[in-house]
């Protein structure tokens, strides 16, 4: 997988306590990675991180990345190999009740790494994850490619299409002759996948729910996403950072790492194919519509993934199926099985290896 790069290298991952972050830290491990993280909390009860014990597993720093001092003292100390910065904050309801701690997180957390990584003086690779949300999104139909604006109409899209700027002018004035790291920005979103809990997220609250043999409720259940499964940006980050430590060329660009175009349904259709895994035959028990909208939502939002395809050969893994197979067993096996949820994130893990092997995806060969 990936060429072996991460077997045995030192790795620092922000955010390592979060829903994508801990699914990337697991990931790192499986690949015999030592992983270094840097987190301000656990976001949730209950967490992924928690629950396939990732402390244990990993050396692990609780500290805000919005403090400069603690941040660069950790990673000039680490000398990582590679770096991924998924800390931030993630969610759009949140970031209307308090859109100055959004912007500071997302922002100048972003800076602050940014500032840390140019102070190293040895070979490190470094990949800052944004959003799909960093465009200035205008609904259109077509996938937006990386050369598109950034930007957006409410705060958080805004703190993402701002870190991006960030990282291109931290890239222009730092990073271009850096003689020690390289630097890639990679774009991703509406991911799904056993372990969120994140509040307002449409699979998280079905769960928890279902579990309690109640209706969720949703706001737009025509909204349509491009929906993936976690594993697939992430496979997209290793196997960017695998290519940017082998090709200097790729130093300072920025990626899109999205589903194929069959998996974008509307929210009502994801909703009645998650529901089949729960025994809910009739889809107007596993539903109500509220009209509470209390924030701006994107109708549509679509990326353009061929440049991950031209330069990295990277390709999604997962059918929709597949998607909702994944997903559901999580979740399943969590709140009616006593079983091991590391062992069994780590079943899903060779699987999804299993199955980018069968398709010939580059990465897994």
């Amino acid at each position: 997988m990936f060429g072996d790069i991460y077997k045995g290298k030192k790795i620092v991952v922000t955010g390592h306590t979060g829903f994508k972050g801990s699914w990337l830290t697991s990931w790192l491990l499986k690949l015999g990675a030592e992983v270094i993280g840097i987190s301000i909390d656990i976001p949730s009860i209950p967490s992924l991180y928690e629950e396939v014990n990732l402390q244990s597993k990993l050396i692990d720093h609780r500290v805000d990345v919005r403090n400069l001092e603690k941040v660069r003292e950790i990673i000039l100390n680490a000398q990582p190999d590679f770096l991924f910065h998924l800390a931030a904050q993630p969610i759009v309801s949140l970031s209307y009740k308090d859109p100055i701690d959004t912007i500071s997180t997302n922002v100048m957390g972003t800076a602050h790494v940014m500032e840390a990584l140019r102070g190293l003086e040895n070979p490190c690779t470094a990949i800052i994850i944004t959003s799909d949300k960093c465009y200035d999104n205008v609904e259109w139909v077509w996938g937006y490619k990386e050369t598109d604006a950034v930007g957006g109409k409410d705060i958080y899209s805004g703190s993402k299409g701002a870190a991006e700027v960030i990282y291109q002018s931290f890239y222009q004035s730092f990073f271009i002759g850096h003689k020690y790291v390289r630097v890639a920005s990679a774009r991703a979103g509406n991911v799904i996948g056993g372990g969120d809990w994140a509040k307002d997220r449409i699979v998280p609250d079905c769960m928890n729910a279902w579990y309690n043999k109640k209706p969720v409720e949703i706001r737009s259940p025509k909204a349509t996403r491009p929906w993936q499964h976690v594993l697939e940006p992430l496979s997209g980050y290793l196997n960017l950072g695998q290519k940017l430590s082998e090709d200097i060329s790729l130093n300072g660009q920025s990626f899109n790492f999205g589903p194929k175009s069959e998996n974008s349904h509307t929210v009502l259709t994801l909703l009645t194919d998650l529901s089949k895994y729960w025994g809910i035959n009739n889809i107007d028990d596993a539903f109500v519509v509220t009209d509470d909208i209390k924030f701006h939502e994107a109708g549509l939002l679509k990326l353009n993934c061929d440049k991950a395809l031209f330069y990295l050969k990277w390709l999604p893994t997962l059918e929709y199926d597949e998607l909702i197979s994944f997903t559901s067993k999580w979740y399943y096996e969590f709140y009616h099985n006593k079983i091991s949820m590391w062992d069994y994130t780590i079943d899903q893990l060779e699987l999804y290896e299993k199955l980018a092997i069968k398709k010939n995806i580059a990465w897994s060969i």
